[in-house]
């Protein structure tokens, strides 16, 4: 069973010369968990699972388990292509991870049944609990949902399609469905920025979510979340107005800036992330000052819903939080 609470999906730092960066990726880490989330997800889709050779996949998921020493539990990613993806699972259950999210697979559609066959064959590849990303190309319905329920690595369902009807329908289908794990199996909400839906998200009973922001701005994040599962609606009203609205509307102004974004956010606190892999492009510096701005807007916001002053633990550190880039990247655009 996934663990609940607030998801950690860290980076994939990388050296000026294209190499992962282990030492930094071990300081992100800590980090995160730094800041209490359930679980972490390495390499999928904010640590650039995509752009990773299968020798880089297999140093970051062992890296991440030894950093972690069991604290909580740490997912790896698999996708694209059938034998990838297996391949993947091999290297994940190797390195001692203790489970999966499948990623949709690339390029290749096909019908509900041929995706089903997708998650079973990759399934089998280890004895993991599978999550399984609703994602473009991966099509899933609730019919499909409820034939997941019977296949035993399947532990739930993360959502990144958008629609939540259908998610609404497939949840109630799931949990009235009588199987024996229909209370167990996880919905997870991953929707870009999934701090936006998650009061929607919690209406129709997926309570989890896995949170970018947490990469960049763990004390915006981490409030948010405590505001929520509260009931804080003023908290969360006035972080939404001030910060998360106005940073996917900047998110969406470039394709991949979902990522972009986040490796901006995390040089910008001080943690030298270096670029990210083509075809991504790093965020432009306009960009990269508005997220700044913003990050400033979003922590003033927050200090002002929860009384906080100088030396707070809202602003305690909040100049650290915004430190001055380090090691932008010499490729691409420079950030």
């Amino acid at each position: 069973m996934l663990p609940s609470g607030l998801m950690s999906f860290p980076l994939t730092p990388f050296t000026p010369a294209d190499e992962v960066d282990t030492s930094v990726f071990a300081d992100h880490i800590e980090d995160q968990l730094a800041h209490g989330p359930a679980a972490l997800f390495v390499a999928c889709g904010t640590g650039e699972y995509s752009s990773l050779s299968a020798a880089e996949y297999a140093e970051v998921v062992r890296h991440a388990v030894c950093v972690v020493a069991g604290r909580v539990p740490v997912y790896a990613g698999a996708g694209g292509g059938l034998g990838n993806a297996r391949a993947a699972v091999t290297a994940a259950t190797d390195a001692g991870a203790d489970g999966i999210l499948l990623l949709p697979p690339y390029l290749v559609g096909g019908t509900e049944d041929g995706y089903l066959g997708y998650v079973e064959s990759v399934a089998r590849a280890g004895h993991l609990p599978v999550l399984v990303y609703r994602r473009g190309l991966a099509r899933i319905g609730v019919s499909t949902a409820l034939r997941l329920l019977s296949v035993p690595q399947v532990a739930g369902i993360k959502e990144g399609d958008g629609d939540l009807d259908s998610m609404a329908r497939m949840v109630t289908a799931v949990r009235t469905s009588g199987h024996p794990r229909a209370e167990t199996f996880a919905f997870l909400n991953g929707l870009p920025t999934a701090e936006v839906s998650a009061t929607a998200c919690r209406a129709i009973g997926i309570r989890d979510y896995s949170s970018a922001v947490l990469c960049f701005a763990p004390d915006i994040a981490r409030h948010f979340h405590t505001a929520l599962t509260t009931g804080d609606t003023a908290t969360t009203g006035r972080l939404l107005a001030d910060f998360y609205l106005p940073l996917t509307a900047l998110r969406d102004q470039v394709p991949g800036y979902a990522v972009s974004l986040v490796k901006a956010g995390a040089r910008l606190r001080g943690l030298d992330v270096g670029h990210v892999r083509a075809p991504l492009v790093d965020a432009a510096p306009d960009h990269v000052d508005q997220l700044k701005d913003l990050l400033a807007r979003g922590r003033r916001a927050l200090a002002d819903v929860t009384g906080g002053g100088a030396g707070s633990p809202v602003t305690e550190g909040a100049d650290a939080e915004l430190a001055p880039e380090q090691g932008a990247p010499a490729v691409a655009v420079a950030s």
